[in-house]
């Protein structure tokens, strides 16, 4: 499973964004959205597709501490079963899959390990803009 990219001071700085302004840190949960699309854009088109939705289904979920991305939902519900394996069902018979934890090599996490120098870029850059837009010094 790909190691997760951890941010010292996130919280700190979280806490300064709400002390300055009640709406900045919502910008933070944005910035980290960049990375999560960034994961996205990698995944998306190298899922398997018969009707796209399963690549659809990959949506930026973070907050304002975690960059996260979700996977399947009500109209892709086997969409974890792609990446992931398991059992699974087809027409009410059991269409099992080889489980594999850390996903294939079109799921997120593959993702993140191939685009992970892109990622760290796109996280300093967007944390650093949204600390200088509050007035913050960033070094």
């Amino acid at each position: 499973m790909a190691e997760a990219i951890r941010i010292t001071g996130l919280r700190e700085l979280q806490a300064a964004l709400r002390r300055t302004d009640s709406t900045l840190p919502k910008q933070l949960r944005i910035a980290l959205n960049k990375a999560s699309d960034e994961v996205i854009d990698y995944a998306s088109p190298r899922f398997p597709r018969r009707t796209g939705r399963a690549a659809a289904s990959l949506k930026a979920r973070s907050t304002q501490r975690a960059a996260r991305v979700g996977l399947g939902g009500r109209r892709a519900a086997y969409a974890p079963w792609l990446v992931y394996g398991g059992q699974g069902r087809k027409h009410g018979r059991p269409a099992p899959r080889p489980f594999v934890k850390q996903g294939r090599d079109f799921g997120p996490y593959a993702a993140l390990d191939r685009r992970r120098e892109r990622i760290t870029e796109i996280l300093e850059q967007a944390i650093g803009d949204v600390a200088r837009d509050a007035g913050l010094e960033v070094s």
